[in-house]
């Protein structure tokens, strides 16, 4: 899981649609970059106060917020806040952009509900929710798949060469990273690390720059 600019704006990031140019309150998409920078200190200095065995190479951030984990509500409370930030930096960029709304409301709210909804703990010893650990499955694959959705269909309304691709290049690297949690596991917390710090630090400057 941002502004555009008009023709009198810079015309780095205008939209071929020319929808009018939407101003957040703030001007800025800051919701969604405190969150982002939260993210960033959760993924890689939580690991030290989680579950014993816990691996930033081997395990992902949905068990850093797994059911049964010391410090889980940190990362849970994390997903939460991306969620919204997404939907109110999101909300107030794109305009009249239905469908594009429409994919940030469903990849804004499943990640929200990543972070109410809990995963498995990482050891296999201990009682668990197999309902909630399925739930949680469900909101991520959501959550990825509508990302997705969204890098590329605002490729297509971007009218600036460079941006559009980057906008493509995002939608492709999210989807090669969400395959490799897969057919390479043995990574997929450094693939799922990857994949948030370039799919949010996409959202936080390509919303910054529409909305300056």
């Amino acid at each position: 899981m941002s502004k555009f600019q008009g023709n009198d704006q810079k015309q780095d990031y205008s939209i071929t649609t020319q929808q009018p140019l939407q101003k957040s309150s703030t001007g800025k998409p800051i919701y969604l970059l405190l969150a982002y920078l939260i993210l960033l200190a959760v993924v890689f200095f939580l690991p030290d106060y989680s579950a014993p065995g816990y691996s930033i190479i081997h395990n992902t951030t949905s068990e850093l917020g797994a059911q049964q984990t010391p410090n889980a509500w940190i990362m849970n409370l994390t997903f939460i806040l991306l969620g919204l930030g997404s939907l109110i930096s999101g909300w107030a960029a794109l305009g009249k952009l239905w469908f594009h709304r429409i994919a940030l409301i469903v990849f804004s709210l499943s990640l929200i509900l990543v972070g109410i909804f809990h995963h498995m703990p990482i050891d296999p010893e201990l009682t668990y929710s197999v309902r909630e650990d399925d739930l949680h499955s469900i909101f991520a694959s959501l959550t990825g798949f509508s990302f997705i959705a969204l890098a590329f269909s605002t490729g297509l309304v971007l009218s600036k060469p460079g941006a559009r691709w980057w906008a493509f290049s995002i939608a492709m690297m999210a989807g090669l990273l969400s395959a490799l949690i897969f057919y390479k596991p043995e990574y997929m917390g450094i693939w799922q690390r990857i994949l948030f710090i370039i799919s949010f630090g996409w959202m936080v400057v390509a919303y910054w720059k529409r909305i300056a």
